[in-house]
């Protein structure tokens, strides 16, 4: 069946409907990962985006439970190159297919992804609708893409967070990382911490990573105030990934002030762009947005390059920040902040996803240094 990717700005990609037969619309990103395509289906962070996958093979190792990062899908639809309709893995429990199918998240496939990459990279991102069907009116879908909300000013964190709190079951098997290539777990006879996660839309792979410095984590919903986590009693404090920008968030924005110095916090991605409005800096939406598995980051604390995953819209600007912050690591691709931390309290972010999953594995050391920071705040 034929399918349509209409932009805002009138540019149309003709190609072949898989997934949902059903109409969708968000703004279109593109994500140059290679692998851990169902790992970005799940990413609640996509939710509002149509993404488009640089890799031009999609699908040719199925899905499995275990990979997921949330409970489903939160893309709104999926462009790819190539979309596989068998899978060859002996973990896949269902095809790609079927499982977006299975969720009403629709593909379009066959079409010239590197034309699609290159418009928006050269454009910006834009607002899109993917259509399937014969006689489409493309007019009509331009117009659609174009009436969109826009994604500044719009508040979705608190649209995929959890609607109450609940303990993560670190026993639970697919709850486990089972990999291999990291670094051993922290061994259960070191002195267990509590951690409250704030979920924006957090991943399941963080939860995990947690879980390995041996932490028990209660997950709360984003407008969860400062003293009622206090009153957890925590021994640090976790603010998440998540869609959408960050300045609407006032609720999150004061609950880090509430929490300041308090109770050692560390953030991620949107976590970090709440830190940074909640230590007087400010946002701004980036041209394109950073979406990828490969993204070099410099340390400045140790002198290292890290390659990292990513996947945000929006940046903290580091000219904004007062004289008690330190700008801790910065992305070489085009030089904006990509770290932070306070001088003097017990607070950190990243603008990246150190517990990248598949991968890579290059910033899994924060989390040590989170558990060194509630470990040396407790004596």
């Amino acid at each position: 069946m034929q399918a349509i990717l209409a932009l805002e700005d009138g540019r149309v990609f003709r190609g072949k409907s898989f997934g949902a037969r059903a109409e969708c619309s968000g703004e279109v990103v593109f994500n140059t990962s290679l692998t851990g395509y169902q790992e970005i289906f799940t990413d609640p962070s996509y939710a509002g985006q149509i993404v488009v996958l640089t890799n031009p093979h999609i699908g040719n190792y199925g899905t499995t439970p275990s990979d997921a990062e949330a409970t489903r899908p939160y893309i709104e639809g999926l462009v790819t190159r190539e979309f596989s309709p068998m899978s060859s893995n002996w973990r896949s429990t269902q095809v790609a297919d079927e499982y977006l199918e299975r969720y009403g998240v629709p593909v379009i496939a066959e079409i010239d992804t590197r034309a699609v990459v290159r418009h928006l990279r050269a454009n910006g991102v834009m607002r899109g609708v993917i259509a399937s069907g014969e006689n489409l009116d493309v007019d009509a879908l331009v117009a659609k893409a174009r009436a969109i909300k826009k994604m500044e000013g719009t508040d979705l964190a608190s649209v995929v967070s959890t609607k109450v709190a609940y303990e993560w079951d670190a026993n639970e098997p697919k709850n486990q990382t089972g990999d291999s290539l990291l670094t051993a777990a922290l061994g259960e006879d070191e002195k267990q911490m509590h951690v409250v996660a704030y979920d924006f839309g957090i991943k399941e792979n963080i939860l995990r990573m947690l879980t390995r410095e041996n932490c028990r984590v209660t997950v709360v919903p984003a407008k969860t105030s400062a003293q009622d986590v206090l009153a957890m009693e925590p021994d640090g404090v976790f603010f998440s990934n998540g869609p959408g920008d960050p300045e609407p968030l006032e609720y999150a924005v004061e609950n880090v002030k509430q929490l300041q110095g308090k109770k050692p916090i560390f953030g991620i991605c949107l976590g970090h762009q709440i830190f940074g409005l909640a230590l007087g800096g400010k946002t701004y939406k980036l041209k394109f947005g950073h979406h990828g598995g490969n993204h070099p980051i410099m340390n400045h604390q140790t002198g290292k390059v890290e390659i990292t995953a990513q996947n945000h819209n929006f940046n903290v600007d580091p000219d904004s920040l007062p004289a008690d912050v330190e700008k801790t690591h910065t992305n070489l691709n085009d030089q904006t902040l990509a770290g932070l931390k306070h001088k003097t309290d017990p607070m950190f972010s990243v603008q990246y996803h150190p517990e990248a999953s598949p991968g890579p594995h290059d910033s899994h050391y924060l989390f040590k240094d989170f558990r060194k920071m509630m470990e040396e705040f407790k004596k």
